[in-house]
């Protein structure tokens, strides 16, 4: 067994990995990275990248049907074998950045093989040992899979299966209703396939239900049939299909899609070698994402059991290579984390929630919308779907912000970066936003703060005294 030392090693080539490798290999250490799988991890092989390929299609396809609103006629034909082809080369043209010959080129060493810890400060693979002087583990998170009779056995896809499929599914069953299922049960009922979703509580149970309703009335319209408040009792295969049974009802689809959440991969590191300790949630952290009983590891990105998004992988591995390279104080609960859900219209929100700040801040909080409906560019393109929405307190301070419509993923990163700077509501209405955009929606926002102010009963008075004296 060859036998290695290093400033860092690194299990786990996804994004939060890879991150991490690159700084600490530019910089001159020794880095050792491990990755049993694919180089890019899940976002870029089975997550981000081939769904939001896929969207993409399913995008042109819907616009070519709808775009009769616009006076222009047409009738896509979906050729399934050339969609997939389109996604696995994106998957292709991005893939040489996270390549192993990239990662080589920089210093790295890279092991193709499991790790697991032999000791507080070692690992092994099939062929080397690691000393490290700091471990990062970055092994990500996969698709859960609940203990409901017949499921094991019914063939089920996933978001890591589904991208093997050659033929488009005649009903695709989606059992769930967050992020990734609403992602994928859309994209496939608008590429053709038949689609019912089932979901035990309601579809996108973390956003406000005013973000969500513009997205319900879509599915709708798209002709996606949608069971909330259902759970699964069993599942059985059903000639070459497949049946799910919720209720005493029989749901009958060709295919099951399974998009309950996710688990983080842990299995096989063994951590207890590490003296890694464990809580319900996982690896007990600190506030620097280091295990509270081995200081010298590190979790970031899935497996840290925060949230679960690629660019917070990015994010941790940035904390991780300032804390351990540079002895920095970090501190994870100050990063401002935007979300986005990438259906059709877009969900995307950062900061608090509008129920998230009245349980926080009660009465004190203002919550302050603006439909695309008064937005020139949304009227222009005849698509006024959704609305932004801003959350203050009393003072105007800005504590969250949403938007529900056409490029709203896009569309949030100023409220980001106002969260992030600390910046106030002032910096919105005081910048001239170019005409016709939507981002105009973001100075409507803001001034709809101090309309009440600026219109109120005193400033008339008191421009009627100036106005007077002048």
């Amino acid at each position: 067994m060859r036998k290695l030392s290093a400033d860092i090693a690194v299990v786990g080539a996804g994004s939060g990995g890879l991150s991490v490798a690159s700084g600490a290999a530019q910089l001159g250490l020794r880095v050792v990275l491990f990755e049993k799988g694919e180089m890019g991890g899940d976002c870029l092989n089975a997550g981000c990248v081939p769904s939001k390929a896929l969207i993409a299609a399913a995008h042109a396809a819907h616009e070519a049907r709808a775009s009769a609103r616009l006076g222009v006629y047409a009738d896509p034909r979906i050729d399934f074998p050339a969609v997939m082809a389109h996604v696995r080369g994106a998957i292709a043209a991005i893939a040489p950045h996270d390549s192993q010959a990239r990662f080589e080129g920089l210093g790295v060493t890279v092991v193709r093989e499991a790790a697991r810890f032999a000791g507080p400060a070692t690992l092994v693979s099939e062929s080397v040992q690691v000393m490290a002087r700091q471990i990062v583990v970055a092994t990500g998170s996969r698709a859960k899979a609940p203990a409901i009779p017949g499921l094991a056995g019914s063939g089920f896809l996933t978001n890591e299966t589904v991208w093997s499929l050659s033929e488009l599914p005649r009903r695709l069953i989606v059992m769930g209703a967050g992020p990734i299922g609403v992602e994928l049960g859309q994209a496939f009922r608008r590429l053709g396939s038949e689609v019912v979703m089932v979901e035990a509580a309601q579809v996108l149970p973390r956003e406000d239900r005013d973000l969500v309703e513009p997205l319900l009335v879509q599915l709708k319209a798209d002709a996606v049939e949608l069971f909330t408040g259902r759970t699964v009792d069993s599942v059985e295969r059903d000639g070459d299909g497949v049946a799910v049974i919720s209720g005493g009802h029989r749901i009958q689809g060709s295919h099951l899609l399974l998009a309950v959440g996710r688990e983080p991969v842990l299995d096989g590191l063994h951590l207890e070698a590490a003296g890694v300790a464990f809580g319900s949630r996982g690896p007990i952290l600190d506030r620097q994402l280091r295990s509270t009983s081995n200081r010298r590891v590190f979790f970031i990105g899935d497996v840290a059991g925060r949230e679960a998004f690629t660019h917070v992988a990015g994010a941790h591995a940035g904390l991780v290579v300032r804390r351990a390279l540079f002895a920095q104080a970090v501190d994870v609960e100050g990063l401002v984390v935007p979300r986005v859900t990438y259906t059709d219209p877009e969900i995307a929100a950062v900061g608090l929630t509008e129920a998230e700040a009245r349980r926080r801040h009660g009465a004190a909080v203002k919550v302050l919308t603006a439909p695309f409906t008064g937005n020139d560019r949304a009227v222009a393109e005849a698509d006024t779907r959704g609305s932004g929405k801003l959350i203050v307190d009393g003072r105007g301070r800005i504590l969250g912000a949403a938007l529900t419509g056409r490029n709203a993923g896009e569309l949030i990163l100023p409220w980001a970066l106002a969260l992030t700077a600390k910046l106030k509501l002032r910096a919105f209405t005081d910048v001239i936003a170019p005409y016709p955009t939507r981002g105009e929606i973001h100075k409507r926002l803001a001034s709809a703060f101090y309309s009440p102010i600026l219109f109120s009963g005193r400033t008339r008075a008191l421009v009627s005294l100036l106005k007077r004296l002048g």
